[in-house]
């Protein structure tokens, strides 16, 4: 499958180049839905434009950019070109850093958004905006890069701290989407086991679900019991003590809302697996709060830990850094925007992570602008004739905020004022995790307590 779907996106690439190299290319092409093939081309932009933020967060690229003959220490001028010397050189301490990404990341999510706006109300592909979904993807790769180099020619001035709260308003939007999918995973998950078991009768869905049950609760148990012996080392570890024990609580009680008899009237197949689902996240929501503390007394030296020393203090190192949530975090994002790229819009949880309540009416296999086999076309072929595999808008708009939130994720919710050295340790993003925590625990305890209160609607 990741083959054909590499090939695909390779068909579109050629296509960017002219009738010929389309033409030349996807003669050898095997066919795909013209559906399929844009959206893995936006993934490959928003790909492209994440590595391009890790490397402007190198720690060691603004040294080495200082060597480039054309490149010059800037001193806080107001854009990218120094024209106060009489050499114009460029102040190559602009394309690194934070403010950097922030820039990046500004020019990438207005182009999502615009695109979100022109695609607003398509049905289908005979509207004449298809073409700007998907096509003229030179073009577009064109305005995007035109767009993130002009970026840099935003002066400093307040940008940074103004496009911050952008950012975290998108960001948390984002993360907000991650939790009701979270939560509708568990819910699915368990349903769809219970619906087999009683089915089937069969022993051995009922061991699978006391086995994935006991399994995540397990390994919830164990991640707290870690975090009171890593994470609270001393006394001035407080907050962390507190965070430990109030999602502990919190977990217990979510757990027993779900086989609370009147829970178990109206949705008898709520039950322990959805709260072990939602727990092991909330524990992992609460170490991930944790990693970010400020005070590095709190936080425990790994490498002291593997080397059997004990949980002894993480040092303070004046280097940035990247830590192992921040690329846990970002490999995950992106594995989410993968996934709601290549998957139908047929697939329920596609249709929901971009926000679309459209499922395709027609047989994929038929509906094309030429036929496949045949050699019709470019083999990248029309299957949004009759009505769109997905909400082209909404897939911008979910585009647009995980751009957001990967900007945030990169630098930790950083605030541009403060320098390299809080990339891991800003009390910002210890409290948007912790909150994240406590909202994805109230969502999921309103799934299960909502058919009981508005008893009057119907809760599929």
């Amino acid at each position: 499958m990741g083959a054909v779907l590499g090939i695909c996106s390779a068909a579109q690439l050629a296509c960017c180049c002219g009738s010929a190299a389309c033409s030349l290319c996807c003669a050898a092409c095997p066919s795909c839905k013209n559906s399929t093939s844009s959206r893995i081309m936006y993934a490959i932009m928003m790909l492209l434009g994440t590595i391009v933020a890790c490397v402007m967060l190198s720690p060691g690229l603004e040294s080495s950019l200082q060597k480039v003959p054309f490149c010059e220490k800037g001193e806080g001028d107001a854009s990218l070109l120094d024209t106060v010397t009489k050499d114009v050189k460029l102040d190559c301490t602009e394309v690194v850093g934070y403010l950097a990404v922030y820039r990046l990341c500004f020019a990438m999510s207005l182009f999502f958004f615009v695109m979100a706006l022109l695609t607003i109300g398509v049905k289908s592909s005979k509207d004449p905006r298809a073409s700007i979904q998907n096509g003229f993807w030179g073009l577009k790769y064109l305005i995007l890069i035109a767009a993130i180099i002009g970026a840099f020619f935003i002066p400093r001035g307040q940008f940074g701290q103004v496009w911050m709260y952008f950012g975290m308003i998108g960001g948390f939007l984002f993360i907000l989407i991650q939790l009701v999918l979270i939560i509708d995973f568990a819910h699915c998950w368990a349903e769809s086991w219970v619906e087999k078991y009683e089915e089937t009768e069969s022993k051995g869905w009922y061991c699978a679900l006391l086995f994935f049950t006991f399994f995540q609760y397990a390994l919830a148990i164990t991640a707290v019991v870690l975090f009171y012996v890593y994470y609270t080392t001393t006394n001035d570890c407080s907050l962390h003590k507190f965070f430990i024990s109030f999602n502990l609580i919190l977990c217990v009680i979510i757990s027993i809302i779900s086989i609370l008899p009147k829970v178990q009237e109206y949705q008898p197949r709520s039950g322990l697996l959805q709260g072990s689902v939602i727990t092991l996240y909330t524990m992992y929501l609460t170490w991930s709060a944790m990693t970010n503390a400020p005070d590095h007394l709190c936080k425990p030296d790994w490498g002291s830990v593997i080397n059997g020393n004990g949980p002894t203090d993480a040092p303070h190192s004046d280097k940035p850094t990247f830590d192992g949530e921040s690329i846990a975090s970002l490999v995950i994002w992106f594995c989410c925007v993968l996934y709601s790229s290549m998957r139908s819009a047929s697939n329920s949880q596609a249709s929901r992570l971009t926000m679309s309540d459209k499922v395709l009416l027609k047989d994929d296999s038929t509906g094309a602008s030429g036929d496949p086999e045949a050699g019709d076309g470019h083999h990248v072929w029309d299957n949004e004739e009759d009505n769109v595999a997905y909400s082209w808008s909404f897939f911008h708009t979910m585009f647009g905020l995980a751009t957001l939130y990967v900007m945030m994720t990169l630098t930790n919710w950083f605030t541009p004022n403060s320098d390299l050295t809080t990339l891991s340790a800003n009390l910002a993003a210890v409290w948007v995790k912790i909150v994240s925590s406590w909202i994805c625990l109230a969502l999921y305890v309103w799934t299960l307590v909502a058919p009981i209160i508005l008893s009057d609607r119907v809760f599929n």
